[in-house]
Formats: structure tokens, C-alpha cells, sequence
């Protein structure tokens, strides 16, 4: 699954909906383990696959904006947990 969110924070949330279940119990998830593998789009292994005109016009002022590193962590933990 690729991810968009703007922030470490939402970005694990929703990766642990899809990978391990809704972490709330209160969504149609609650208890359902996916197991999807879980990436930012601005990921340089999801990024590197989109072409280089394309991720600057529609990426470029996202990459700028958001800490890119810290969701990549979050999200790089969350895979080796699962």
C-alpha cells in the first residue's frame, strides 16, 4: 500500500489499520490483520519507480514540506515488526 499522509503520526496510524488491524477497535478493521507492506510515496523505492517530470510536478512542493525521513522510519519500523 502507498501512502500520501503529511505527518509520522498519521502515516502510522494508518499503516498499522492496514498491516495489523484498526488500533482504535472502533473501525470495520478492528482485529483484521491485512499484512499489507506499508510505503510513503515519497519513499525513494516507490519515488525512483515514478518519472523524474512527473514526481516534480506533482511531488515536489510535498517533498519540500514534509520530514520525509521521519514518516520513512516510522513506516520502515512498522514493516520489520510485521
Amino acid at each position: 500500500m502507498v501512502l500520501g499522509a503529511p505527518d509520522a503520526d498519521s502515516a502510522e496510524l494508518y499503516a498499522e489499520t492496514v498491516t495489523e488491524g484498526d488500533p482504535s477497535w472502533a473501525g470495520a478493521l478492528a482485529g483484521v490483520s491485512l499484512g499489507l507492506p506499508v510505503f510513503h510515496i515519497m519513499e525513494p523505492v516507490i519515488k525512483d519507480q515514478i518519472d523524474p517530470a512527473l514526481a516534480v510536478e506533482h511531488l515536489g512542493l510535498m517533498e519540500i514540506a514534509l520530514d520525509v525521513e521521519k514518516i520513512s522510519g516510522v513506516l520502515e519500523r512498522l514493516r520489520k515488526s510485521c
